[in-house]
């Protein structure tokens, strides 16, 4: 496929056709690579994200950290076990202004470190927002509550907020994971997890209990609910952008998961 070149007035026509408009709350999820070669990278599509929403609106993004959590858990395959207890003693503990993000695209990193951007204080599983809400949203993001309601992903969904997929797919969709707290499932349930964090003023190795999520079906959730739902696409130089309305694809979810996962 040919390589095509995505200026910053091409995103905001894009954002426009989709439906983006001023005021909105919006989780985004972006791959920059698959769009082509944007000029001004990163920093392009946030600028055109932040001019699309205005100064009424929100923008959040995944910020996640998530090698911040114990080896046996897979997030540390490459490393040998042997190794494994020497990075839960020396792992640096998360702090939200440093702790860079992991695999979540570099305009999720980016975006963390723009100025304005709160961050959530979860150690793996943390989001960024700005704008309107941003506070609101990033506020009170606790170990164990990571994608429920009261979590950002849970916040989000009670400003009836949206979701935008910048080149990426369903499997990338966070908002899935309400879902996954809500419905009733057979197999679902609760593990233990670990991550460094500061607590009384100490690094401390911290486990905490929370429910087990993985998203192996989210891209088939996705495909089931474009069938029966309203989902603005629009081609973005080599990729696709999709926006959608999150309580939608939340409910919509909730119940294809009650019907189909059967473990």
């Amino acid at each position: 496929m040919e390589r095509k070149i995505v200026l910053k007035e091409t995103i905001l026509d894009a954002l426009e056709k989709v439906g983006v408009t001023s005021g909105q709350t919006i989780m985004v999820h972006t791959s920059l690579s698959s769009l082509g070669f944007v000029c001004g990278g990163a920093q392009t599509v946030i600028e055109a994200l932040l001019e699309s929403v205005g100064s009424d609106g929100t923008i959040m993004m995944p910020t996640q950290s998530w090698k911040n959590l114990d080896p046996t858990t897979g997030v540390h395959w490459e490393e040998p076990e042997e190794w494994w207890q020497m990075i839960r003693d020396n792992w640096p503990a998360y702090d939200k202004d440093i702790t860079p993000t992991n695999t979540m695209g570099a305009v999720a990193e980016m975006f963390r470190k723009w100025p304005g951007t709160l961050r959530s204080d979860h150690p793996a599983r943390s989001v960024a927002a700005y704008g309107k809400y941003a506070d609101f949203l990033t506020r009170e993001h606790n170990l164990t509550n990571i994608f429920g309601d009261g979590s950002p992903i849970g916040k989000l969904y009670e400003l009836n907020g949206y979701v935008l997929l910048v080149g990426v797919g369903y499997d990338k969709n966070t908002s899935l994971h309400l879902a996954d707290v809500r419905a009733e499932y057979p197999g679902k349930h609760n593990c233990t997890e670990h991550s460094a964090i500061m607590e009384n003023g100490e690094r401390v190795w911290k486990a905490y209990d929370t429910l087990s999520v993985d998203g192996e079906d989210f891209d088939e959730i996705g495909k089931a609910f474009e069938k029966e739902h309203v989902v603005q696409k629009v081609t973005l130089g080599n990729g696709i952008v999709t926006f959608m309305k999150q309580r939608e694809l939340v409910d919509f979810a909730v119940k294809w998961i009650e019907s189909n996962r059967k473990e």
